[in-house]
C-alpha cells in the first residue's frame, strides 16, 4: 500500500513526517463491506427465511440465530477474534430470540426494539473510553479504514466522541421506542418507530462524516484511496 493520507507533524529534524489514512479502492470497498454486512445480518436473514418457510417463525429464529453465532465460531478459529459487527449481530438476535419465545402478549413481543436500542447503547458507551472505541473498530472492520494515524490524539478522540455520539444516539431510541411501545398500538408503533429509526441513523452519519472530515482538516490529513 501507498502512502495516501498525510498529517503534517515535526519529527526529530524539524521537518514533517506522515501518518496513514487510506480506504481500498472502490470496488475492494464495496466488497469488504458487502461481506461485513453479509456475514453480520445477510446470512442470519437466510437462514431465518429459510427455516420460516419449513416449520415456521420460530424455527426460523433459531435458524437465524444459529447461523450467526456459527459465524462468530468459525471467525474465532479461524482469526483469534470476532468482526465487532457480527458480535453485535449475535448479541441483538440473541435478545429478539429469547423474546419472541416469551411472547405470551404482544407487548412482551415488541419490548426487543427498546432493549436492542438499549444494549447496542451501553455497548457503545461501554468501549467508547477505551483504546479501541467500537467506531474506530467497525470503521476497519466493516469499510477497511487503514488508520495508522489512530496513534494521533486527534485522530483517536474522534474515534471516541463518534462512539459516544452512537451510545447517544441508540439510547434515545431506546427511551422513544420504550414509550411508543407503552403509549401506541402495534401498526402505529411499527411505522413510527421505522421512520424514528431510519432518520437518527441518518442523522448520527451525517454528523459523524462531518466531524471526521473537520478533523482530518485540522490535523492536515487527507483521505485517499489505496493504489491497489
Amino acid at each position: 500500500m501507498t502512502d495516501v493520507a498525510e498529517q503534517a507533524r515535526p519529527d526529530v529534524t524539524g521537518r514533517t513526517r506522515h501518518d496513514r489514512l487510506e480506504l481500498p479502492r472502490p470496488w475492494r470497498l464495496l466488497w469488504t463491506f458487502g461481506w461485513s454486512v453479509g456475514e453480520a445480518a445477510g446470512l442470519p436473514l437466510a437462514a431465518y427465511l429459510v427455516g420460516d418457510a419449513v416449520a415456521g417463525v420460530h424455527a426460523g429464529m433459531l435458524a437465524g440465530l444459529g447461523a450467526v453465532w456459527l459465524v462468530v465460531g468459525i471467525r474465532k478459529l479461524a482469526c483469534g477474534r470476532v468482526p465487532g459487527l457480527v458480535m453485535l449481530s449475535a448479541i441483538l438476535l440473541c435478545i429478539q430470540t429469547a423474546l419472541v419465545f416469551a411472547t405470551g402478549q404482544v407487548w412482551i413481543y415488541l419490548l426487543q426494539f427498546p432493549l436492542a436500542k438499549l444494549v447496542l447503547s451501553l455497548l457503545f458507551a461501554r468501549s467508547a473510553p477505551t483504546e479501541r472505541p467500537l467506531c474506530s473498530r467497525l470503521a476497519t472492520e466493516v469499510i477497511s479504514l487503514r488508520h495508522g494515524g489512530v496513534t494521533n490524539p486527534g485522530l483517536h478522540r474522534f474515534f471516541q466522541g463518534a462512539t459516544w455520539l452512537w451510545a447517544a444516539v441508540f439510547g434515545v431510541l431506546a427511551v422513544v421506542f420504550a414509550v411508543l411501545v407503552a403509549t401506541e398500538p402495534v401498526t402505529l408503533f411499527m411505522i413510527v418507530s421505522a421512520g424514528v429509526t431510519v432518520a437518527a441513523i441518518a442523522c448520527g452519519i451525517a454528523g459523524s462524516l462531518l466531524w471526521f472530515f473537520k478533523v482530518l482538516r485540522r490535523n492536515g490529513m487527507r483521505l485517499r484511496f489505496a493504489a491497489v
